[in-house]
């Protein structure tokens, strides 16, 4: 008598390339994904942005000539360009330093595992660092805007 010895064979899984036009519009970043990144795109901005915040802090202490062309330049406008824009540039580097100080002090938790490190308090911390990085920026941009 032969024994017949049937093995089920699993399938190999199959890899194939993404479409980027195709596939990562319909893909949902989690919350911690979406701080990794701003994390790192707050870093290449304030980097690129190194001259003007340099100038930004010279203008602003050297006298007080220098202190009231560095406030015109938010009223008035200068390089050809409307105040308005100097407003927005300050105001996307306020949002970056924020964004990439709270990110970091989260980064720095999670090293020293402050409280437990899995799936779920990552993502409730990562909420946190999103929503307190823009509410801090809105307020400063407020500020900046002269709303109060």
């Amino acid at each position: 008598m032969a024994e017949t010895v049937t093995s089920t064979v699993r399938k190999r899984p199959e890899f194939r390339n993404i479409n980027a036009l195709s596939d990562l519009p319909s893909y949902r970043l989690p919350a911690a994904g979406w701080v990794s990144i701003l994390h790192r795109v707050s870093g290449v901005l304030m980097f690129i942005l190194m001259p003007f915040i340099i100038w930004m802090f010279d203008t602003s202490i050297s006298s007080e000539i220098s202190y009231s062309r560095f406030t015109g330049a938010f009223s008035a406008g200068m390089l050809g360009l409307p105040g308005f824009v100097w407003k927005l540039v300050a105001l996307a580097l306020i949002w970056a330093y924020l964004h990439h100080f709270c990110a970091g002090i989260r980064h720095l938790r999670m090293d020293i595992h402050h409280g437990s490190v899995d799936k779920r308090s990552g993502a409730a911390s990562a909420r946190v660092v999103l929503v307190l990085s823009l509410l801090l920026t809105a307020a400063l941009g407020a500020k900046l805007f002269d709303v109060y």
